[in-house]
C-alpha cells in the first residue's frame, strides 16, 4: 500500500485551508438536522453555502472542469473530505445528486441533459433523489417492477419505490423503471431523470423509530414523464443502476473521518463519566477499557482498509471489493461504538445525541449496500465462491 499526499494535493489543501478560513465564519453551526431536514431560514443558509461552494469550484470538486468541477484526482478528494471534516463545514444541500447520480449523467447523459441538469445540481437549485428500491425490490433491485409504458413521445410510469433518501425535499428524482417486461430481469430496465412535480406523483414521509422522516415512499399513478427524460438507452438503465451505486460504495472510504471523531467523543466521555464509588472512571474500569479498545481500534482499522481502496485508486486499479470491506467494518463498528456507549454511559446513552445513534445504528447495515450483498460481492469477488 502506498499512500502518500503528493505535492499537488498539498498544494490544494492549503487553498482549500485559505478559503475555508476566509468563506466558513458566517455558516459556523448550520447544516441539515436529524433526518437530513432543513427548512426556513437554515435551508437559505444552506443554498447561500452550497453557492459559494460552487461558485469557488469546490462544490464537486471531481467534476470534469467543464461542468464546474475541478477534475480533482482521487488524493486531492481524501484531502477535500478531511479539510471540511476538521473545519466542520456545513454540507451541500444535494449530495445524492452530486456524488452518486452527477456521475451517471455524466457517464449516459445527452450533451442537452449535461447542460440542463448539472449546474442547478451544483448549486444546490436542484435537489436529487433516487427511485431504485421498492417493497419487493430492496437487495435484488432487478426484480423491480415499477412500469414505464411508452406512449408517443412519454412514457407512462406505474409502480412504487420505497427507502427513498430526500425525497420529501427533491424535486428531480433518477428513476429506474421497467421498460421490457419480457426480458430477463437485469435487461429491460431504463432510468429516467424525472421531475418530482409533475402530476401523478406522491410522496409519502415514513418515520422511523428515531421519529425521523429521512426516508420516503413514492407512489406514480399515470405519472407521464417525456422521452427525454431517459437516461442512457432504453432498456439499458441497469449499467446506469450501476455507475450509481458504484460511487455510492465509493463513498465509505472517508466514511473512517465521522466513525473516529465518535469515537474519540466517547472516549472523552468514558474519562469523565465516574462508575465507582471511589471515583474511578469508565477509562479506568479493565471490562469498559476493554470495550473502548476494541471500538479505538476498529475506527483505525477502517481508516488502513479505507487508504488500502485509495491506494488502489491512485495506482489505477478501478474501485473494487476493498469499498465492500470498507463498508462492513463500517457498519460493524458503529453498531459496537452503539453497544460501548450503552455500557459506558448506562442510562444516559438513551437519551440526546447517543439516544438517537444507538436506535439509527441498525439502519447503516443497509445503507450503501446491505451487509448480505456486501458478504456476497467479498464471497465472489475475493474469496472466488461459486454463487448459490
Amino acid at each position: 500500500m502506498d499512500f502518500t499526499y503528493p505535492p499537488e494535493a498539498e498544494a490544494f489543501r492549503k487553498e482549500l485551508r485559505v478559503w475555508l478560513e476566509a468563506s466558513m465564519p458566517a455558516f459556523v453551526g448550520v447544516g441539515l438536522g436529524s433526518g437530513l431536514t432543513a427548512e426556513g431560514d437554515t435551508l437559505e443558509r444552506l443554498h447561500e453555502w452550497n453557492r459559494l461552494l460552487a461558485d469557488a469550484r469546490f462544490a464537486a470538486i471531481s467534476w470534469p472542469e467543464e461542468y464546474g468541477g475541478r477534475g480533482a484526482g482521487t488524493m486531492e478528494q481524501v484531502v477535500f473530505a478531511e479539510e471540511m471534516h476538521r473545519a466542520g463545514a456545513p454540507p451541500t444541500l444535494n449530495p445524492l445528486g452530486l456524488s452518486n447520480i452527477a456521475p451517471a449523467i455524466i457517464q449516459f447523459g445527452t450533451e442537452e441533459q449535461k447542460r440542463h441538469f448539472l449546474p442547478a445540481m451544483l448549486r444546490g437549485d436542484d435537489i436529487w433523489c433516487q427511485g431504485f428500491s421498492e417493497p419487493e425490490a430492496g437487495s435484488d433491485l432487478a426484480s423491480l417492477k415499477c412500469s414505464a409504458v411508452r406512449d408517443g413521445d412519454v412514457f407512462v410510469v406505474n409502480g412504487q419505490k420505497t427507502w427513498n433518501t430526500l425525497g420529501h425535499m427533491a424535486n428531480w428524482c433518477e428513476l429506474l423503471v421497467r421498460t421490457d417486461p419480457s426480458a430477463p430481469k437485469h435487461k429491460g430496465i431504463s432510468c429516467l431523470l424525472v421531475d418530482m412535480t409533475l402530476p401523478g406523483i406522491e410522496v409519502r414521509p415514513l418515520t422511523t423509530i428515531t421519529g425521523e422522516q429521512e426516508f420516503n415512499e413514492i407512489f406514480f399513478t399515470d405519472a407521464r414523464i417525456p422521452a427525454e427524460a431517459l437516461l442512457g438507452p432504453e432498456h439499458e438503465g441497469w449499467r446506469v443502476a450501476m455507475t450509481t451505486l458504484a460511487y455510492e460504495r465509493g463513498t465509505v472510504a472517508n466514511l473512517h473521518l465521522s466513525l473516529r471523531s465518535k469515537i474519540r467523543g466517547l472516549l472523552d466521555e468514558a474519562k469523565a463519566t465516574v462508575v465507582d464509588a471511589d471515583g474511578g472512571t469508565a477509562a479506568q474500569d479493565p471490562v469498559l477499557r476493554q470495550k473502548l479498545a476494541q471500538v479505538y481500534l476498529e475506527g483505525e482499522l477502517l481508516k488502513l482498509v479505507s487508504e488500502r481502496a485509495i491506494s488502489g485508486a491512485i495506482h489505477g486499479r478501478d474501485l473494487g471489493p476493498e469499498s465492500s470491506i470498507a463498508k462492513l467494518v463500517w457498519s460493524e463498528a458503529e453498531q459496537h461504538v452503539g453497544e460501548a456507549a450503552g455500557d459506558v454511559l448506562g442510562t444516559g446513552s438513551n437519551a440526546g445525541k447517543w439516544g438517537r445513534d444507538r436506535v439509527y445504528m441498525r439502519a447503516l447495515t443497509i445503507a450503501g449496500g446491505t451487509t448480505q450483498v456486501n458478504k456476497n460481492i467479498l464471497a465472489q469477488r475475493i474469496l472466488g465462491l461459486p454463487r448459490r
